[in-house]
């Protein structure tokens, strides 16, 4: 099941799927959630911003794929229309599968999807919206010239790995220029293809980057990024003050992955500052995939939206009668090293806070736990800060470990020098339960690492759960900076935003005692350090409209 793993929600049952009940505690209260499946290209139209995602109509299970479609003011609430897009042509007849959103001259939405054919290849189609003055798009029309691009024996394409297209972008000949996911072999590649009218395309010659042994990439995303500043510049800019991002979803390994480079537009080739070990960077260090941005036209931002899936056995799932959710929509800029991408929750999410807390700056000792009340536990923003001062007590790293593994080895419950200091959220009386998202300090060939982990490992009594535990270094110099922390908690999503957005994590967690108002959050320090806690917000979050 190739493809059946992108941006998947999966629903045995639509009767819970309605609200969030003391028989649904893991239901999420402000995270998108469809009906059912998956979802695909977000754009910005007639002052509403619209998520397409696949839908199963006849069933609650993977099959009969169509585009549904919801519709927000603020990535915030959604409300649901008719599906946009179902199976109508030879073309398509066997699914609506992934695909992007472009916006045309004129102000012209036009959307490239992937159809399956009636010889269950892959295939690339168009659709345009058939009446323009509808801001809501509610009807969307296919060209008869469909498909538009096809696996043949001159192109020596996989029929079964050509997937995904791109939003397209113009280039200064005039040129609309879009990427479809591919491989030979093991060697994953962005193909390139050209087009005049957004309708007659034509392969390039090469791919605009390949790398061997890494394997398909599925939903590719290609987009430039401001050499300076958190603002965001549509798809098609490229000149001196902007740098590239080609971000892939590695099927091999269920993790997405991005290179910043620079864009050679005469050759159509994206080289990446990093050329070895290509795919290091990642946009989330835990549960996280299938990803996509888009520009957002009317607050210039660039937003990413990516899908999460579930932790818990397929049977809890059909128990539960639902599967998948969606992240917060995050800004996404350049971080002023130029080295990686910085990500943090839009800003509209904070409307939904209320009842904010605000503890003073008080020194955490080692060993100590302070409870952090006021707000609702299973819904929440938390926002904390921590100074370290005692660097010599940070622990010595002998050799480069990979920072998951470290976190599993070195969990928050093995104390250390400085740190592990953080958070335990979905904590239960007595802490049977509890996930923990915490920094750890290491020395390291003389330098300081800062390490950031999310431990699922105590989070719930049912062992039938994934309790992977996740982690990555932070690219924070905490003799010049404060190690701060967001997370995100709502019911059974844990997402997390270390050092000003520089790492992300998001977990899925199933507690079974510390659900609804039987959980709590703590900060917590155990190292035998002491740390300062500089600065703690925190809000219980309202339920958004969610379809």
């Amino acid at each position: 099941m190739t493809m059946a793993i992108i941006w998947l929600f999966t629903l045995f049952s639509v009767i819970y799927a309605i609200h969030a009940s003391s028989n649904q505690p893991y239901r999420t209260a402000f995270h998108f959630q469809p009906p059912k499946n998956w979802i695909n290209g977000p754009l910005r139209y007639g002052g509403l911003y619209h998520l397409f995602y696949q839908y199963n109509p006849k069933g609650a299970v993977w099959g009969n794929i169509v585009w549904a479609h919801s519709v927000s003011k603020d990535l915030v609430n959604w409300t649901p229309l008719d599906p946009a897009i179902f199976p109508s042509q030879p073309s398509d007849i066997n699914g609506c599968w992934s695909g992007s959103s472009t916006i045309l001259p004129g102000n012209k939405p036009a959307i490239l999807y992937t159809g399956i054919d009636p010889r269950n290849q892959q295939v690339q189609n168009l659709a345009i919206p058939k009446n323009l003055s509808d801001p809501f798009l509610r009807e969307w029309v296919k060209t008869p010239k469909n498909p538009l691009m096809a696996p043949t024996s001159a192109n020596k394409i996989n029929s079964s790995s050509f997937r995904d297209p791109t939003t397209g972008w113009l280039g200064k000949d005039g040129h609309w220029r879009v990427l479809v996911g591919s491989k030979r072999r093991t060697r994953g590649m962005a193909l390139l293809y050209r087009s005049k009218d957004f309708v007659n395309w034509v392969q390039a010659k090469h791919p605009i980057h390949s790398t061997k042994g890494s394997g398909m990439w599925e939903c590719p995303d290609f987009f430039p990024v401001l050499n300076g500043g958190q603002s965001g510049v549509d798809t098609s800019v490229n000149d001196g003050g902007v740098r590239h991002v080609l971000k892939v979803s590695l099927d091999d390994k269920k993790h997405d992955y991005y290179m910043i480079g620079s864009y050679n537009a005469s050759k159509d080739a994206f080289i990446p500052d990093q050329v070895l070990n290509e795919f290091f960077l990642r946009y989330d260090y835990g549960k996280y995939y299938a990803s996509k941005t888009f520009f957002d036209d009317g607050k210039k931002r660039r937003i990413l939206l990516g899908w999460v899936n579930e932790s818990s056995s397929v049977a809890d799932d059909i128990k539960k009668g639902w599967s998948g959710i969606h992240t917060i929509p995050r800004a996404i800029w350049l971080h002023k090293s130029g080295k990686q991408l910085v990500q943090w929750p839009v800003v509209e999410i904070e409307k939904l806070r209320t009842y904010p807390v605000k503890l003073p700056s008080q020194v955490l000792k080692g060993g100590q736990l302070l409870q952090i009340n006021g707000v609702t536990p299973t819904q929440a923003d938390v926002e904390i800060s921590f100074e370290v001062n005692k660097l010599r007590k940070a622990e010595v790293l002998d050799c480069w470990t990979d920072p998951q593994i470290l976190c599993s080895k070195k969990d928050s419950s093995l104390k250390g020098g400085l740190g592990p200091f953080g958070l335990l959220v979905f904590a239960s009386k007595g802490l049977q339960e509890y996930t923990s998202i915490f920094f750890r300090m290491f020395r390291y060939q003389n330098k300081n690492l800062v390490l950031m982990c999310s431990d699922q490992s105590r989070s719930s009594l049912n062992k039938g759960n994934d309790m992977t535990t996740y982690g990555t270094f932070v690219d924070v110099n905490p003799l010049h900076e404060k190690l701060s922390l967001r997370t995100l908690i709502d019911h059974s999503v844990v997402e997390s935003f270390g050092g000003e957005g520089r790492a992300c994590i998001t977990a899925r967690v199933y507690p079974t005692l510390a659900i609804n108002d039987k959980a709590q959050i703590y900060a917590f320090n155990n190292g035998t350090a002491d740390v300062k806690i500089t600065s703690l917000s925190a809000w219980s979050m309202k339920k958004a409209q969610i379809n």
